[in-house]
């Protein structure tokens, strides 16, 4: 299972429970909000870290470059690199 599996898992998980949703949310507040919620997401059982993060959106960017023109110099400027961690919370947040 992918970082971006487990994200999904958790995102529908969340949107169910609402202790989880309230879990996830305040991790936000914290000082260290990214490895909070990473913590709370190994405590489930996911062992996500925050690397994974930052690498499940650098990955997925690199491979949307690669797939455009060849992925050379001459590739089409992308807006951005996904980030899964702000997505998931655009997703819980509504």
């Amino acid at each position: 299972m992918n970082t971006v599996d487990i994200l999904e898992i958790l995102q529908r998980r969340a949107l169910v429970d609402k202790n989880l949703r309230r879990r996830f949310l305040a991790t936000r507040k914290e000082e260290k909000p990214v490895a909070a919620f990473c913590e709370v997401c190994r405590e489930l059982g996911y062992p996500l870290y925050e690397m994974d993060l930052i690498s499940a959106g650098e990955d997925f960017y690199a491979a949307m470059r690669r797939s455009t023109n060849g992925g050379g110099e001459n590739s089409p400027l992308l807006e951005g690199e996904d980030d899964f961690y702000e997505l998931f919370f655009a997703a819980i947040e509504k």
